[in-house]
């Protein structure tokens, strides 16, 4: 649901899914780090907070290409609820379910980019291409690193 500035576009459309995406994902990875228990909390305490730090990087500069594109990114909790492909934390994970969610969003989020990228290229849209590709692989990186930390 973009508010258009301009007329919403499909790469806003599939821009705007990724700042709701990012927004529930910011929150996920706040909860999971202040709720972690067990052995690997020190571990995965750092590492919830380096991903929501990583995570408002990327919803800033989706949001503001989506601003650089005349559209106006959804901005309130309701609206990423009701937009997003992934599902809030539940605050009933346990720490190797946090994990495993993180790398099943990452994975759902990463096949989203993808379509975003061959869209972008499609229409000649270099920047938006570029951005999301970085996002892409920095998320595919976070992934491989949570499937080995479940020995994986």
């Amino acid at each position: 649901m973009v508010k258009a500035a301009t007329k919403a576009s499909p790469i806003t459309e599939i821009l705007d899914k990724q700042v709701a995406n990012f927004s529930v994902l910011y929150m996920k990875l706040h909860n999971y780090h202040w709720y972690v228990k067990g052995e690997n909390f020190f571990t995965l305490h750092i590492k919830f907070e380096e991903l929501y730090t990583e995570v408002a990087l990327h919803l800033d500069v989706i949001a503001e290409r989506m601003l650089s594109l005349r559209t106006i990114p959804t901005a309130t909790l309701q609206e990423h609820l009701a937009t997003a492909s992934i599902k809030e934390a539940k605050n009933e994970e346990t720490a190797e379910q946090m994990v495993k969610q993180l790398v099943s969003d990452f994975t759902r989020i990463c096949s989203e980019l993808t379509e975003g990228i061959e869209l972008a290229e499609e229409q000649k849209d270099q920047p938006t291409a570029d951005l999301l590709i970085g996002i892409r692989s920095s998320l595919e990186k976070h992934s491989w690193m949570l499937d080995a930390y479940l020995g994986k």
